[in-house]
């Protein structure tokens, strides 16, 4: 009789462990799915930060433009040294790694003279935020994936839908 106890219990001991097995893991993976989205959403406000210094930099480019010469450049590289002046005129201090993709690469819209005229992220994965920017950047709301968020100093359609390209 009490060699049937014991079975039942040992038995009753290796479910309960089971079910701990199997709440631990859950727990886990919500917690990492959290940790993701945090993460994602670091990422983004990194993204806007970085967006900001490039559409800065194209602005100073603009302003700093001399009389009969194209206001935007080739090449992001003309941001970090502005090739229009003898000495050494910086728009930028260095080109950014995109915080989503890891790398330099930049989707780099240019307009109908073929200057830059704005850069995007090339990760297209779905943004977390897509309202309450800031008024400079109000033209980002609504976009679904972080491709679509292009930093650039005017926002015509024409340049907007012109053809982007890998840098």
């Amino acid at each position: 009789m009490m060699m049937a106890t014991s079975k039942r219990q040992c038995g009753m001991i290796y479910v309960a462990l089971l079910l701990a097995v199997a709440l631990i893991g859950g727990v886990s993976a919500v917690g990492l799915k959290v940790a993701q989205t945090i993460q994602t959403r670091q990422a983004e406000a990194e993204l806007l930060a970085i967006g900001l210094e490039f559409r800065n930099a194209l602005q100073s480019y603009a302003e700093a433009t001399p009389n009969g010469v194209p206001p935007a450049p080739e090449s992001l590289a003309e941001l970090l040294r502005d090739p229009r002046y003898p000495g050494v005129r910086r728009h930028l201090r260095r080109i950014y790694h995109d915080p989503l993709t890891g790398k330099t690469d930049w989707g780099i819209i240019r307009g109908p003279d073929r200057r830059i005229a704005g850069i995007h992220s090339l990760s297209t994965g779905a943004t977390f935020k897509r309202d309450g920017f800031p008024g400079e950047l109000a033209a980002l709301a609504g976009k679904e994936s972080h491709d679509q968020w292009v930093f650039s100093i005017t926002d015509t359609p024409s340049v907007i839908t012109a053809k982007s390209e890998r840098k």
